[in-house]
């Protein structure tokens, strides 16, 4: 199998990368595969619910980013990995992994991906998803009450405390490492159709070799 394409699909929360990224995958069917950032976030067994859900999700330290380099190389190398499950519900990662099959085009998308130098690295394409953070926050809001099963007061909370400065410390600086800026995430068709683009060249060129 030939090396394959790995793309990045970074912004804030509720900017609507995993809009952009999920309808790439349904663009693409079979030749491309997504990873969550948010599965690797580290395991915390050793402590109570009560700790978990005091922890700072949004610094890139919450990140397991060794296990993830690790698992980006080996889909690149033509292997499969045992990609683990987080479960936002206990803020911890489930007992489950689910199995990722390689495919020519490699697809990760996250808020933090563009941080760390050794993660960025591995990127051949870098996006960026630029939306306001007013928008975002209602985005969270509506996420996390109807899907994640938070309370409107924990929500608030936590944007206050970790979401919201560690955007700006960390997620916002990031931007400027980013090949392509996409306005308004999967509300942007015409940035979407350029992206679906490359990628259908990209793979054109791999069937070609």
């Amino acid at each position: 199998m030939k090396r394959a394409f790995i793309i990045g699909i970074a912004g804030g929360t509720g900017s609507g990368k995993t809009t952009l990224a999920d309808n790439i995958v349904q663009h693409f069917g079979e030749n491309i595969t997504l990873l969550c950032h948010d599965d690797y976030y580290k395991a915390h067994d050793d402590l109570p619910y009560s700790e978990r859900e005091k922890l700072n999700y949004d610094h890139p330290d919450a990140f397991d980013s060794e296990l993830l380099i690790s698992h980006l190389e080996a889909l690149r190398r033509g292997e499969s990995i045992e990609c683990p499950i987080y479960d936002y519900t206990i803020h911890n990662r489930s007992d489950r992994t689910k199995t990722i099959r390689p495919t020519p085009v490699i697809l990760l998308e996250g808020i933090l991906i563009f941080d760390a130098p050794e993660l960025r690295s591995l990127f051949d394409m870098k996006i960026f998803v630029d939306t306001d953070a007013d928008v975002r926050i209602l985005r969270r809001i509506v996420r996390d009450v109807r899907h994640r099963e938070r309370t409107l007061e924990s929500v608030i909370s936590q944007y206050l405390t970790t979401v919201k400065p560690m955007h700006e410390a960390f997620v916002e600086p990031s931007k400027k490492y980013a090949d392509i800026i996409v306005p308004e995430g999967g509300d942007n068709p015409v940035a979407y159709g350029m992206i679906i683009g490359q990628i259908e060249k990209i793979l054109e060129e791999r069937a070609q070799r």
